[in-house]
């Protein structure tokens, strides 16, 4: 080679021996055939004796001079005429687990690691091979060889004539290492860094391995052998070209052959041939896609149409879909209002499910389209995605792109036959499913609940919240008020299970009828007290006594009173009473005492007893009589009128 001569510099030259003493240096080594040092002293050609000392010292016994000669110049024979730092001829004698055993035609035998052969399975005895011999001699006497020098050798003119005049060399990417991957460059190995592979980062370097490309080479020292290669160096020279060119083509609602070059979530970049443009993830079909991955893959060949082109921030918007039909089209035709559909469930939200009818049409079955008599929570409740249903066109709006569907509409309303089933009056068995502040739904059949407002659970109580009454999970027997089958409403009444007592009352608690209760709640227009028998009474602020009206001594819940009805009005159903006494906590009223003494009368020692209930039923007035002076009576008919705003207002 013609560089060979460059590697001398390397290695260390030992002195000629003396010509004089070579004669004398073989002789003794002559016996042994191939040991001793003379060999080191033979470089190209054998030396000739030419001093008479060494004649001298031959035994003329055993040989002569000549003879000497003679078998010196055959032992020279065997031997090649090599030199350090050059490449030479090696045959193969063996081949181990970690090295190639060669045979250079010198005294001893050489070794080369095994991994310097690109392919050591295939070498057999026999075999010739180019090697370097770097050493004729170690320390050990062994012959020192580099494969990977001799081929780099063998091609740096080819590589160095490629690198000065940038020249493009083939090469295979053989194995992935650190930072990138090594390249098999005429026989050598080469650096291609992993951002010198492709214009972008390649996702996965492994599926690259094997395949041959064009590189380069940017980076060449030939001291340390290494060589550094490029193909991106290519490829941006080719985009640029290409893109010169494009610019000058490229127009909008082209449409224009691509390659995928790279998928990500929202779309995917086609190469159009020196510039990507992209396709989004809207772009590629009429119909709904969860991932670009759906529609194209890496590599894939496809027309696409020009969308945009700005040329300032270098984008291109380029679309799939609309190189097919619009599906939109003429779809008041397809799907007229009322037709019967099927569709395959493609999303779900809290409002409603989408539904696929073909590619590209999509419409919504919303959550109060899905059933007559269900309360829909979610429509997750009655549809999952992948679902094949059947429902009803309601609305077609092909501006918008919206088709209204239903699917309580595949059956009868039944809310249309419950007038003639439940006529105001009849009386029903249900379940309460809920409470709330107004009210309580009760379910008197599958899938159909009406409410039982809270006006509507008590004749006489001023009910304040539905569970004071019921509970949920309670059967109840209620009397249908009313049904309204439009708005999917029934109208349920509790308290009309029994007769309205007010026609009674106004006569038990006519103005001027005095009577005791109990305090239930405070008001700030006054109290409201429990008269017995589930009926209430209101008693005005201003119908308290003057020191309950004060800071001092306010009323308490479970205080009991002496009252008197100053108004009794059936149409609004309230009683209006005045409090004569506040008895104080802990002291039962006379009625109470009196109801005492009658369920001991109805006892068999009833007339023991009469005198202890006549005495019970006179201590609790004089206690009264001890505490809290009576209110001084006033006329009914004052009283009143100045209590009926108060109690208006309280109601």
């Amino acid at each position: 080679m013609a560089d060979s001569h460059d590697l001398q510099d390397q290695i260390e030259t030992q002195p000629v021996a003396d010509q004089e003493s070579a004669p004398l240096q073989a002789s003794t080594a002559a016996p042994e055939g191939v040991d001793g040092p003379a060999a080191a002293g033979r470089r190209r050609k054998p030396a000739q004796p030419t001093s008479p000392m060494a004649g001298a010292m031959v035994d003329e016994d055993e040989y002569t001079l000549d003879e000497f000669e003679q078998m010196l110049a055959m032992y020279d024979e065997t031997l090649s005429n090599i030199e350090e730092g050059e490449i030479v001829k090696a045959h193969v004698i063996r081949v181990t687990d970690n090295a190639v055993i060669l045979d250079v035609g010198f005294k001893s035998e050489g070794s080369v690691p095994i991994d310097e052969f690109k392919n050591p399975e295939e070498l057999k005895p026999g075999d010739e091979v180019d090697v370097f011999l770097e050493s004729l001699e170690d320390q050990d006497g062994v012959v020192v060889l580099s494969k990977k020098k001799a081929d780099f050798l063998r091609v740096w003119e080819k590589i160095k004539h490629a690198y000065e005049n940038d020249q493009k060399v083939p090469g295979t990417l053989v194995r992935k290492i650190k930072g990138g991957v090594t390249v098999d460059l005429m026989g050598v190995d080469a650096f291609l860094p992993g951002s010198q592979i492709a214009l972008r980062r390649v996702p996965n370097i492994e599926d690259l391995i094997g395949q041959t490309f064009y590189f380069k080479i940017i980076k060449l020292n030939k001291r340390r052998r290494n060589i550094v290669v490029s193909r991106r160096v290519i490829l941006e020279t080719e985009r640029a070209e290409k893109r010169e060119k494009l610019v000058k083509e490229l127009l909008v609602g082209q449409v224009r052959r691509g390659v995928v070059k790279n998928v990500t979530d929202f779309g995917a970049f086609i190469d159009l041939g020196g510039l990507d443009g992209l396709l989004h993830i809207t772009d590629m079909s009429w119909g709904r896609v969860g991932h670009p991955s759906e529609i194209v893959h890496i590599g894939d060949e496809m027309d696409v149409k020009v969308l945009d082109v700005d040329w300032d921030r270098e984008r291109i918007s380029l679309g799939l879909k609309q190189l097919l039909p619009y599906p939109w089209k003429d779809i008041e035709r397809k799907y007229p209002v009322g037709v019967r559909v099927r569709g395959k469930v493609v999303s779900i939200t809290n409002y409603g499910a989408f539904v696929e009818l073909e590619k590209g049409v999509e419409g919504l079955v919303h959550i109060s389209e899905m059933s007559w008599t269900r309360n829909v929570k979610h429509p997750s409740k009655l549809v999952s995605i992948g679902d094949e249903i059947e429902a009803v066109v309601l609305k077609v709006d092909r501006d918008e792109e919206k088709i209204s569907l239903g699917m309580k509409q595949i059956e009868e309303d039944p809310w249309l036959a419950l007038p003639l089933k439940y006529p105001t009056g009849t009386r029903v068995q249900g379940k309460v499913r809920n409470l709330t502040s107004f009210g309580a739904f009760v379910e008197i059949e599958p899938g159909i609940d009406g409410l039982i407002h809270i006006s509507d659970m008590s004749w006489t109580r001023r009910i304040q919240h539905p569970s004071e009454v019921l509970r949920k999970g309670d059967d109840v027997e209620v009397v249908v008020l009313g049904v309204d089958a439009e708005n999917k409403r029934i109208s349920l009444g509790l308290k009309q299970t029994e007769d309205d007592p007010w026609s009674r009352l106004v006569d038990q608690y006519a103005p001027g009828v005095e009577t005791t209760g109990t305090v239930v709640r405070i008001l700030d227009e006054g109290v409201v007290v429990d008269l017995g028998d589930d009926v209430e009474g209101f008693v005005p602020l201003s119908q308290l006594p003057a020191e309950a009206q004060g800071q001092g001594a306010p009323v308490q819940e479970g205080q009991a009173m002496q009252l008197r009805v100053i108004e009794s009005d059936a149409v609004n159903r309230r009683i209006v009473l005045k409090a004569l006494a506040i008895l104080p906590v802990g002291v039962v009223p006379e009625e109470t005492a009196a109801e005492a003494e009658s369920a001991e009368a109805e006892s068999p020692a009833a007339g023991e007893t009469e005198a202890a209930a006549e005495a019970s039923a006179a201590e609790p007035a004089e206690v009264q009589a001890e505490v809290v002076e009576p209110v001084a009576a006033e006329e009914p008919e004052a009283a009143a009128e100045d209590a009926a705003p108060e109690a208006e207002e309280a109601e």
